[in-house]
């Protein structure tokens, strides 16, 4: 019969386990904030581009006719858009941005920024 003892050598971690933990942990949350940066910097430069859109296709449409102001079609808020999209100049109504009757964009009650 053996009486001595068993003892288990691996009582728990290493230093060097624990600090390499931290790195892994550490270089995650740097990727974490870089990524939400460019995500919120991406939705600006799309809501930029969007009231760009709604000025070019009133320009087009201004120059092309000759016109001072767009056609408006139908009494709703969006009876410019609805125009230029009528006309093939737009695809849909700007959720973001409104275009008033004198070719210009404004931004409605729900700001890009």
């Amino acid at each position: 019969m053996n009486t001595t003892p068993s003892y288990r050598t691996d009582r728990g971690f290493t230093l060097v386990e624990i600090v390499v933990v931290i790195v892994i942990l550490g270089i995650i949350s740097v990727v974490a904030f870089s990524v939400r940066g460019v995500a919120s910097r991406s939705e600006a430069t799309a809501c930029d581009a969007d009231a760009r859109t709604l000025e070019t296709a009133a320009d087009v449409y201004l120059t092309k006719e000759q016109a001072a102001v767009p056609p408006a079609m139908g009494a709703s808020a969006n009876r410019y858009e609805l125009f230029l999209i009528d006309a093939g100049l737009l695809v849909q109504v700007s959720t973001k941005h409104d275009l008033n009757e004198n070719g210009a964009v404004t931004t409605t009650g729900n700001p890009c920024w």
